[in-house]
């Protein structure tokens, strides 16, 4: 699965530690997902997008 975290993780100046925090996960689990190693479960997804304010699919897009 491909997704925009990073990129609007680093808009807002937050650090995966920050974002982490926001979502309650670990750094660890913030950059597995960023780097596509790890697919958030539904409830973690949804938690990212409400975060963000960005409906989940203009976050996470199917892989190839």
């Amino acid at each position: 699965m491909n997704n925009r975290v990073r990129e609007l993780r680093t808009a807002l100046g937050w650090s995966q530690a920050d974002l982490g925090e926001r979502l309650d996960v670990s750094r660890q689990t913030v950059n597995a997902v960023e780097t596509g190693k790890y697919d958030p479960s539904l409830p973690l997804a949804f938690k990212i997008a409400k975060l963000f304010e960005l409906p989940i699919e203009s976050i996470f897009t199917p892989g190839e």
